[in-house]
């Protein structure tokens, strides 16, 4: 496709797009007047007989946005709000007229609250209705919390498993300080919270606005009710729509906090020597010191991540780069702030590009800093971390910097901002350093379209040409429709070695087009959703690489089952042959259709069923893609899960078959203490791995861990190639309370 033309196709959508957006969103937002209260309520979870709630006028007005859209909720609701110099209170009483038909599928911390009966909220402490921190529980009492970036928004087209981690605007992986007590009776179930204002981010004073929603998921009727109604399509994330607390006055709450750690790991090699144990000893700590109730200083010395669980394993049946998400949760932290770029795509700034080499092995990361929050309506982000030197991997020392701007601009969802990303080899070696410069912002028409882009330049020795990448994106979004138009250059000297590219040196236009619209009188079924999505990779001289043309609707009940059926168009443009496993794809074009079929069971039962099923052609051959997920959980304590990714490929020169088998077992003996295992296999490596961990945890990802490694690439009946147990222990100590 000619440059010109994608970008004519792209300026015309972004005229279309701007006038749909003139009707911008005016309906009035619910508010209310925060309760100032001296006398705390007890955090037991009992609402009702506490006598400090029962000043405060309760909330009580929610409606569904599922099964019945825009009707008040089924059950009643009484929500109430209230803070002290040091709290925020939120006391809640899910009345239900059949308490014993209530579902608690997990009890985790952080678990999935959207297949059982549950409470949240969330809190836009900037009232700049992009940033938000979210908390949650279900009558379990089990912890909740999310920060939210860019109101949780991450890439419409990319694969739901670069969402996670670094790459999505929701980090489940943030975990704060902070209590939440449950109660359950005939009546049928409520909740205490009580949030520490040292864990919040805020800018103190008088008489504030902070955004707010609330929602409530009632399990048996697979109900979702907001307080702050949201159009179709829409989720609590969407803080531009949320209502308004009024009448906070805050004062900056001291926090320094010291968290040190302590490890003991046996590991035995048995791939090198059968009696080869070793034994290591390590230590470590974290500082987080509050500068001012909105920025943060975190400090880090000997970094450790061993509680962190393994990656997912991946087969790669292509020939681009396989995406791995970040799961260490210091560089999870404010990781949105951080985020520049076209996410699991383009991304300029990929932490785990730190401590971690390009084959996966650990780098001993010696510590580092970040200074990260919020001065006025202006985002600051800096960071700086500093790698040892590794001679098995011929890895130098290293030092990774981050330097990161970005204004909003309030009541508008736009912002403008700038990115500095740097690698400095630290040895002795010459021009051994790469470095990243971009702009980016977003431009907010009204509450339904936004226009987001990047440019970035990189700068490395010995590449010179060439060196730019840059996006341009038009989104409307509002009562069931999204449209999406974008385009994004790679140039062929673009080089971010502290990102990551799925892909080097393209040109690429997409589009969508997609509507979920919510039916009256069919019956049990609730929404069909018909789309349709485009994107196209060229490269410099005119080919086209790759081009992907999916037609689908979703048809989906209102008891949570689903069905998706489509049919994709493809073209892969071969222009040098590539191995893919071991079998030769010839240089040439290969046009093929696949049908495509998606099978999504209730996720509140018991048992469910999460599937994706290809069948069509596939680099000049044929190919059949399963890839199922079985859910089972026993009670609100046992929770297991097994997955299967078959790919059968039959192709001019050999057939592939590979097959990736995974397990994940989880008990919870309470919210806070729990064991759960991850067990894998895949026969194109025959690597087979048990990752086992027990949690017990204190607060804000602290605790004790006990983590069990075992790695064989070979026969399973013979002798282990690798183990390790790491028992570590890591505490936090609230050194400045006020």
């Amino acid at each position: 496709m000619p440059k010109s033309f994608s970008l004519g196709f792209f300026i015309l959508f972004i005229g279309l797009i701007s006038v749909h957006a003139q009707d911008q969103y005016q309906a009035e937002r619910p508010s209310f007047e925060a309760t100032q209260i001296s006398n705390e309520p007890i955090i037991d979870g009992n609402v009702l007989k506490d006598d400090a709630w029962q000043i405060i006028a309760p909330i009580t007005d929610l409606k569904q946005i599922r099964p019945k859209y825009n009707s008040p909720a089924t059950e009643k609701t009484e929500i109430r709000v209230a803070f002290s110099k040091n709290t925020l209170f939120v006391g809640v009483v899910c009345f239900d007229s059949q308490p014993e038909n209530i579902v608690v599928s997990d009890s985790r911390r952080d678990s999935d609250l959207s297949d059982e009966d549950s409470f949240l909220f969330i809190v836009d402490t900037y009232n700049d209705q992009q940033n938000g921190f979210l908390f949650g529980t279900n009558p379990d009492g089990m912890e909740y919390d999310a920060q939210i970036d860019n109101e949780g928004k991450g890439n419409f087209n990319q694969n739901r498993a670069q969402q996670g981690g670094v790459i999505g605007g929701t980090n489940l992986n943030w975990d704060a300080t902070w209590t939440v007590r449950t109660e359950n009776g005939d009546y049928g179930w409520s909740a205490e919270f009580a949030i520490p204002l040292r864990s919040l981010r805020f800018g103190g004073g008088d008489n504030q606005t902070w955004g707010i929603n609330f929602q409530r998921n009632i399990s048996k009727n697979t109900e979702t009710a907001y307080w702050a109604n949201l159009p179709l399509g829409f989720d609590i994330k969407r803080l531009s729509l949320a209502g308004k607390m009024h009448g906070l006055s805050l004062k900056n709450p001291g926090n320094l906090k010291l968290i040190p750690y302590g490890l003991v790991q046996m590991v035995n090699n048995q791939a090198v020597d059968p009696n080869d144990t070793s034994t290591d000893f390590e230590f470590g700590a974290d500082v987080k010191y509050s500068v001012t109730p909105s920025l943060t200083l975190d400090l880090t010395y000997n970094t450790d991540f061993a509680q962190v669980e393994v990656d997912d394993q991946q087969v790669n049946l292509d020939r681009f780069n396989l995406f791995f998400p970040e799961k260490r949760p210091f560089f999870l932290e404010n990781a949105g702030q951080f985020t520049v770029g076209s996410p699991g795509e383009v991304d300029l700034f990929f932490s785990r590009r730190i401590g971690i080499s390009d084959d996966g092995g650990l780098v001993p990361i010696i510590g580092g800093a970040r200074l990260s929050g919020k001065v006025g309506q202006t985002n600051i982000g800096l960071l700086s971390m500093f790698t040892e030197d590794v001679e098995d991997l011929s890895i130098e020392k290293n030092n990774f910097s981050v330097a990161r701007v970005n204004q909003d601009f309030p009541n508008s969802r736009s912002s403008l901002g700038a990115v500095f990303v740097s690698r400095s080899g630290l040895g002795d070696m010459d021009d051994d350093n790469n470095q990243v410069y971009a702009v980016d912002g977003r431009y907010g028409l009204g509450k339904k379209a936004q226009l987001s882009g990047f440019y970035a330049r990189s700068n490395t020795p010995g590449i010179s040409g060439d060196e730019h990448a840059f996006k341009f994106q038009a989104n409307y979004n509002w009562n069931g429709w999204n449209l999406n138009g974008a385009y994004t250059e790679v140039g062929e000297g673009f080089n971010p070695e502290v990102g990551f590219l799925q892909r080097t040196a393209f040109r690429k236009p997409e589009a969508l087009i997609f509507k979920a619209h919510r039916l009256e009188n069919w019956g049990n079924m609730l929404e069909i959703r018909p789309h349709a999505s485009y994107r196209g990779y060229w490269n410099f001289e005119g080919d086209q690489v790759t081009g992907f043309l999916h037609v689908d609707n979703h048809w989906v009940w209102k008891s949570g089952f689903e069905i998706h059926t489509g049919i994709n168009f493809t073209t892969e443009g071969v222009l040098e042959p590539f191995s893919l496993q071991g079998v030769t794809v010839e240089s040439g074009t290969y046009n093929h259709e696949e049908l495509q079929f998606v099978l999504i069971t209730n996720p509140n039962k018991a048992l469910s069923l999460n599937g994706r099923t290809i069948i069509g052609g596939y680099f000049g051959g044929d190919r059949i893609s399963n890839s199922y997920t079985l859910r089972f959980r026993l009670g609100d304590k046992f929770n297991s899960e097994y997955g299967l990714s078959h790919n059968q490929l039959n192709l001019p020169n050999g057939d592939v078959t590979a097959v990736i088998n995974r397990i994940r077992l989880a008990y919870s003996f309470t919210p806070r203490m729990f064991i759960q295992g991850l067990i894998q296999h895949n026969n194109i490596s025959n690597i087979f791995s048990v990752n086992a961990r027990f949690a017990w945890l204190q607060n804000a990802n602290t605790g004790l861990f006990v983590v069990v490694n075992i790695v064989k690439d070979d026969d399973i009946l013979d002798g282990l190639d690798n183990q390790s147990i790491t028992v570590k222990y890591t505490h936090r100590f609230d050194l400045l309370r006020n």
